[in-house]
This record gives structure tokens, C-alpha cells and sequence, in this order.
């Protein structure tokens, strides 16, 4: 028995620094990782590469070129957690805001699918309001049918910018204004008591 126990012990001593270096960090699962969160460490995601649109602060976060910017989440993932940034909508999608620049005349249009796995196109909720003959500025959403690796792509004019993001859940997710479900742009209505 003895025997047998050390030939374990030392088999092991002798695999484990070869799976510990025969794959990067980033793509080792750990014990704790569900397979979900392993396959979206082999997300290809895109580095901002720090180019800013015209009158705005610097910032590393900042991807783009001369047509077209955004603001790309730090280590290329767009993260939903309880207490967090955007919205889980009644159907399960994940909401969050991006930020664009136009250099060029034209309407803003994004479109997007996931890279991983099968999944409904990404869609976008783009206001109105903003003029596509006057470059600047343009507030959006985009909204993930499901968590995964996505490709974005902006059109605008002649101009176009693609980008990678993973896009993760962390558990139930964000609540929107409160209360889980609430469908986005939809304030809440209060309840009998008068409350919200």
C-alpha cells in the first residue's frame, strides 16, 4: 500500500507542473470554475488602443480611430454583478451603456454577435436626438441577449470600428432602479402604499 501511495504522490509531482505550464493562467480552469467561466477566458478581447476622440481627456480606456471611438471596459470584460453597472431586462438580456464619438457624418449603427456560442444578434438602444450631420458625442446601449464573447461593430458614414468583449454575469446580476425585471426607460410605478 505504501508503495503504491508514493508511485501516486510522485506521478502527480511529475504532471502537475506540466499541465501548470503547458497552458497560460488565463486559461487554466481552477477547482472552483464552472466550465461556463473557463471557456470565456479564451475570449480573444480587443486592448483599447488609447486613441481619443477630438476634445476629450485622454484615457487608456479609449478605442477608436479617426471615424469612430468608444470606452471599452477595463481587461475587455463587461461585468453585471448585484450592486453594478447596467440591467438584466425581463428576458434575460444584459444591458449596458456605451459610450460613442462620431468623427464623420451619419447615423450611428451597431451590430454584434457572439463569437463562443450560438446566440440571438446583440441588439442596441440608440436615442434619438442626436444629429448625424453634427459629429460628437452619442450615448448607447448595448444589449447581450446572453453573457459570452461578443463582437461589436459600429458603422457611421464611411467609418467603422469593431471591438471583443466578454461579457460576464455574476449571479443574479444588476437590478435596475431598484427592482429586479424593471424593462429599461420604464420608470417605476409605485405600489398601493405609495412606495416605490
Amino acid at each position: 500500500m505504501l508503495k503504491s501511495s508514493s508511485r501516486a504522490i510522485g506521478t502527480t509531482a511529475l504532471i502537475l507542473p506540466v499541465v501548470l505550464f503547458a497552458f497560460p493562467p488565463q486559461a487554466r480552469p481552477s477547482a472552483t470554475q464552472s466550465a461556463p467561466a473557463a471557456v470565456q477566458n479564451v475570449c480573444q478581447v480587443t486592448v483599447p488602443n488609447g486613441l481619443t476622440p477630438p476634445g476629450e481627456k485622454p484615457s487608456r480606456t479609449h478605442h477608436g480611430n479617426r471615424g469612430l471611438w468608444t470606452a471599452l471596459w477595463p481587461e475587455g470584460t463587461v461585468v453585471f454583478r448585484p450592486g453594478g453597472s447596467g440591467f438584466v431586462l425581463r428576458d434575460g438580456s444584459l444591458q449596458m451603456k456605451f459610450p460613442w464619438w462620431r468623427g464623420v457624418e451619419g447615423p450611428l449603427v451597431i451590430e454584434g454577435r457572439r463569437l463562443d456560442e450560438a446566440a440571438p444578434p446583440l441588439r442596441t438602444h440608440i436615442p434619438a436626438g442626436y444629429s448625424p450631420s453634427a459629429p460628437g458625442f452619442q450615448a448607447t446601449s448595448l444589449i447581450f441577449p446572453t453573457p459570452g464573447c461578443w463582437e461589436v461593430t459600429g458603422h457611421a458614414g464611411e467609418a467603422t470600428l469593431s471591438f471583443v468583449v466578454n461579457v460576464v454575469k455574476i449571479g443574479e446580476g444588476p437590478v435596475q432602479n431598484g427592482s429586479p425585471n424593471t424593462p429599461p426607460n420604464k420608470p417605476l410605478q409605485p405600489t398601493s402604499g405609495g412606495e416605490f
